[in-house]
């Protein structure tokens, strides 16, 4: 498993993450050599996957049936992507951030906090330039508009924008 994995993960810094983005004139097949590299490295790779140009990513990362990782993502640790979620370009996802509550000690020589992994729901539509942070549930068939910064759990069925993101309205 962890050959696979390795192999997969080579493969995929060293050639694939370089090749043209899925929806191109040039064809090469990459889309479907992005997707292998995927199936072999994450955690969990469902069918249809499309990751795109450039994304990063945990091989922590479970990825649902006809989802996508964005152009220029990064998902920086565990995270649970469901079915049909559309991610945009630059969108970042963390799920672990510095420590800080030692106010006697610079911020930077006092490690991390634990890590907590960020769940998005099924058919999600997560705009470019989101920014997603530590343990933040997003809820099945909601909308992260471009450029907002979600620091909260986002309910079913919700628009969400802003930094903070805030719910707009529901889609129901």
């Amino acid at each position: 498993m962890k050959i696979k994995k390795a192999i997969g993960y080579a493969v995929y810094v060293g050639f694939a993450k370089h090749l043209p983005r899925s929806y191109c004139h040039i064809k090469i097949c990459q889309r479907q050599i992005r997707a292998l590299c995927g199936k072999l490295m994450l955690k969990k790779c469902g069918k249809k996957v499309n990751i795109e140009r450039k994304a990063t990513f945990s091989t922590r990362t479970q990825l649902g049936d006809y989802s996508g990782i964005g152009i220029n993502a990064k998902i920086l640790g565990p995270c649970i992507i469901g079915d049909y979620v559309m991610m945009g370009p630059n969108c970042t996802i963390y799920t672990q951030n510095h420590a800080f509550a030692d106010l006697d000690k610079p911020m930077m020589f006092q490690g991390w906090q634990d890590e907590y992994p960020v769940t998005i729901g099924d058919d999600v539509w997560i705009g470019g330039n989101v920014t997603i942070l530590p343990g933040v549930k997003i809820g099945s068939h909601s909308i992260i508009a471009a450029s907002a910064v979600v620091t909260k759990d986002v309910p079913e069925y919700a628009i969400v924008a802003g930094n903070p993101a805030v719910v707009k309205k529901f889609r129901k």
